[in-house]
């Protein structure tokens, strides 16, 4: 049984958290601005070591982050980019950091609490010949930030403060600090922000036009992405999951992937989300899924962001990565509509604490001396 959406909605917190992304960018790259040199002084000469890697680490929305900013930062830099999830780099640390190499961690945490995120940065600091850390946080009080600030190795990027998101959901947070690992090596992306501040202001000014594409009560949906646009599939799923408490059935997937398979899920109740790509080759594949799934479940595709499609306007010429920014404020919203259609609280979808805004519950062990 699900519920309309009322006026209540637009209490939460959640709410407000989506609505604040374009001021919150935008603050973002006035801070970078101001702090762009202390930043450069930092990190020119660790990225100066060829033998370098640099690992982008987080855990669930957080990991999200760094798969799609590794994807996009691997062809601007030219040089080896992983992503390696907390939970990964904890629990087979040896495996994560086997090659003998300096590392870069690139650590991307709300709180700065989770126990995982701490015990990576330890990790690494025992297990990498040399170890520098990056810490990108919306929570200057946390545990992460704490430990790094003033460190020798170390530089705590700080976000604007609104980003350290009340609700249960990584909203805010997970796009600024996504926009802030894409500026921070890449800054000449910082001229693009005025655009995604507004083509995430129109897909807000739309919010009923994405609520709409639920009017049919889909039972499961898919979200379809490549290359960086993979892991804001995942994100995207992953906000789904969370605001409807597991009762909207979420998957992702890549256009050519999907059909390994995993496209044996869709009915006629599946909404399948394909975010298109800005690369013309790519796309092709993105184009290629939408036709195919159209014509077996015709009105169950959204083609987000692509011409004929569910266009959003401004994102022209930018970069897959960039575009993730902006095209998140959609999955934002449809998990939003979701969660109350389901008659789930945004901010707190599961009142009976099986699931937390801060992963709890999480020991960590001693690594054994080898």
């Amino acid at each position: 049984m699900t519920t309309p959406v009322t006026s209540d909605v637009s209490l939460s917190a959640t709410h407000s958290e989506i609505r604040q992304q374009p001021g919150a960018w935008r603050e973002l790259r006035d801070g970078l601005v101001r702090r762009g040199g202390e930043l450069a002084a930092f990190l020119e000469p660790v990225l100066a070591r060829e033998d370098l890697r640099i690992v982008f680490t987080g855990a669930g929305t957080s990991a999200f982050i760094g798969d799609i900013a590794a994807e996009a930062l691997r062809p601007v830099l030219g040089r080896r980019v992983d992503a390696v999830a907390t939970t990964d780099l904890v629990a087979d640390p040896r495996g994560a950091l086997a090659e003998p190499l300096p590392v870069l961690l690139v650590s991307f945490a709300r709180s700065g609490n989770s126990p995982e995120s701490l015990a990576a940065t330890r990790l690494v600091d025992r297990l990498a010949p040399q170890a520098h850390h990056l810490v990108v946080t919306c929570n200057e009080q946390g545990q992460l930030a704490r430990e790094h600030q003033g460190a020798a190795g170390s530089f705590v990027l700080l976000l604007p403060e609104q980003t350290h998101d009340r609700g249960f959901a990584m909203t805010s947070s997970f796009s600024t600090m996504l926009l802030a690992a894409l500026l921070a090596f890449d800054p000449a992306g910082l001229g693009a922000v005025d655009a995604l501040a507004a083509a995430s202001s129109s897909l807000i000014d739309r919010a009923g036009e994405v609520e709409a594409l639920l009017d049919s009560a889909p039972h499961r949906v898919v979200h379809l992405g490549s290359g960086p646009l993979k892991g804001l599939a995942q994100e995207s799923a992953l906000k789904l999951l969370e605001l409807t408490a597991g009762r909207v059935a979420a998957f992702h997937d890549t256009p050519l992937g999907f059909r390994h398979g995993p496209k044996s899920i869709v009915d006629d109740r599946t909404l399948v989300v394909v975010h298109a790509s800005a690369d013309p080759y790519t796309a092709q594949y993105d184009a290629d899924i939408v036709a195919e799934l159209r014509a077996d479940h015709p009105g169950r595709v959204v083609h987000l962001g692509a011409d004929g499609g569910f266009a959003v306007p401004g994102l022209d010429g930018l970069p897959d990565g960039l575009r993730a920014v902006a095209l998140a404020t959609f999955s934002q919203l449809l998990a939003l509509g979701a969660s109350v259609r389901q008659g789930c609280d945004p901010d707190n979808p599961f009142p009976d604490g099986t699931v937390n805004r801060v992963v709890q519950g999480v020991r960590i062990h001693e690594l054994p001396v080898r």
